[in-house]
């Protein structure tokens, strides 16, 4: 059962959020274009290998804000092979049981981790960026899944989705993921880590919703279209030919558009903060200062500059241009 007052202690109280310049071992998994992302931030003593601090920067719900806060508080003071041995499933644990539809936030979290730690021993961080994401939706990568499935001794679809968020949208890679998952059960029989009857097997979930559309041209007569009586809604409307713009008078020009996109982008970001409690209101645009108003759990929130770089760098990444956030009541 999740424990509210130790996961509100590291969502709304930790000291490890924010930038760590001194930092010589980053990590990064997740986007903000995809609702989630975390950045792990190491400084590690180059006599014994041990951290001797650790921060974070998160983008996205409670859950991933807490899960990053607490592998700073499990991570600090140990030495970098001590860390590396820390799972997606230590993390939840350390939290209290994050809920399952959550656990994808202790494993960006973990997957964060094995970045830096990759980052400060020299290695080449595992790179998914030249194959195609199984999951495009939500760019979950098949290194990823695989990872997660072996780590977790996953065994049904629901789990993959609940750790991954693969196919937890449009499920046009049901079938990619279900056979992923097949495989890599049937190589974890093999090496003794979970037993035959409990390996999935293809067939054995029920596809999920787009997998049931109908594909292919429609049949004979099912075309509206080639009814005598086309509904009106649905016949063509002839083109005009479109008339010449008017001078407009002089001292009157159109107001530009970009505060009505950069409205409408703050809009599409609302719904990932109004899950948990708070809200991001576009005020107004000044020059390259956006204005937004933020009300609910994210008022007071000693995360909500974090909050509020996810945001900026979001809608900087958009517009192609620096874009400042700042917060007015």
């Amino acid at each position: 059962m999740l424990s509210l007052g130790k996961f509100d202690h590291h969502f709304s109280t930790s000291a490890n959020a924010g930038p760590l310049p001194q930092a010589n071992a980053v990590g990064r998994f997740g986007s903000i274009g995809w609702g989630d992302a975390v950045k792990l931030m190491l400084k590690v003593e180059p006599d014994d290998g041990r951290i001797a601090q650790a921060r974070f920067q998160a983008f996205g719900c409670s859950s991933a804000i807490a899960a990053s806060a607490a592998l700073t508080d499990m991570i600090t003071g140990k030495t970098i092979d001590e860390a590396s041995g820390i799972s997606a499933a230590a993390i939840a644990d350390y939290l209290g049981d994050l809920p399952r539809e959550r656990m994808y936030c202790a494993v960006m979290t973990f997957e964060a981790l094995q970045q830096a730690i990759g980052s400060y021993r020299g290695k080449a961080a595992v790179s998914e960026a030249d194959a195609p994401p199984a999951c495009k939706c939500l760019g979950v990568g098949q290194m990823m899944i695989e990872r997660t499935i072996r780590f977790n001794r996953l065994t049904s679809l629901d789990d993959v989705t609940a750790y991954t968020k693969a196919a937890g949208s449009c499920s046009t890679c049901f079938k990619q993921i279900e056979s992923l998952l097949a495989r890599v059960n049937a190589e974890m029989v093999e090496d003794g880590l979970i037993p035959a009857e409990d390996a999935y097997r293809i067939g054995s979930a029920t596809p999920r919703a787009t997998e049931l559309k109908p594909h292919g041209a429609p049949p004979p007569g099912a075309n509206i279209f080639a009814a005598k009586t086309t509904p009106a809604h649905l016949r063509p409307i002839a083109k005009a030919t479109p008339p010449r713009p008017a001078t407009p008078p002089a001292g009157l020009v159109d107001a530009p558009p970009q505060e009505m996109l950069i409205a409408a982008a703050v809009e599409e970001l609302r719904p990932l903060l109004q899950r948990d409690g708070g809200d991001c209101e576009f005020v107004s645009l000044d020059g390259n200062i956006v204005y937004v108003r933020l009300s609910g759990n994210c008022v007071g929130c000693q995360l909500s500059s974090v909050t509020l770089s996810g945001v900026q760098a979001k809608l900087s990444e958009k517009f192609g241009r620096p874009l400042r956030v700042v917060p007015v009541s």
